[in-house]
C-alpha cells in the first residue's frame, strides 16, 4: 500500500514507511512465476516473512531499494 509516493508497511494497522518487500506465491492460485507483493517496515518484516513462510509462500525477502532497483533494470 502506498499514500502519495511513500511505500507502507502491510501489517494490519501500521503506518511506518516499508522499507521491505515480501515477494510469495500461493501455489494452489498462482503460477510459479507470479509473485504478489507485501511490504514491511523493519518492525514488521519477521512476523509477515514468518506468517508467509510457515504457508509455504515465501519466495524472497528484499529492500524496497534492491526491488526498484531490480525492477528498473528490467
Amino acid at each position: 500500500m502506498t499514500t502519495e509516493d511513500t511505500a507502507i508497511c502491510s501489517a494490519k494497522g501500521c503506518r511506518l514507511p516499508a522499507v521491505w518487500v515480501l515477494a510469495w506465491n500461493n501455489p494452489k492460485l498462482h503460477t510459479p512465476d507470479r509473485r504478489k507483493t507485501w511490504l514491511a517496515c523493519d518492525d514488521h518484516r519477521e512476523h509477515l516473512s514468518n506468517f508467509l513462510d510457515l504457508r509455504g509462500f515465501l519466495k524472497d525477502v528484499v529492500t524496497l531499494e534492491d526491488w526498484h532497483r531490480s525492477a528498473a533494470d528490467g
